[in-house]
């Protein structure tokens, strides 16, 4: 299995929520603006997954960790219909 830690090829996308960066404007004091790219908050993280009976390690926003303490991994991955036995 090849490692993704720092692969550029990866997108920068939550794995659960689908969330990705999001285009901005950086504004001077002068109000002269130049794009820039907003990146979300991606932590890899490995969760306990009952189910399963084992750990899941996944690409997720930090929003996405506060939802998983919320709602739960099962009914998260099955919201954004994603196969935990692929993880």
């Amino acid at each position: 299995m090849i490692s993704c830690l720092h692969d550029s090829a990866v997108s920068r996308r939550c794995t659960l929520t689908g969330k990705k960066a999001n285009n901005g404007y950086k504004v001077s004091f002068s109000n002269k603006k130049s794009k820039k790219l907003q990146q979300p908050n991606l932590q890899y993280k490995r969760l306990w997954w009952e189910k399963g009976n084992r750990f899941v390690r996944l690409r997720l926003c930090t929003r996405a960790l506060k939802t998983v303490d919320l709602k739960g991994l099962d009914v998260m991955a099955k919201e954004a219909g994603i196969d935990l036995n692929k993880f």
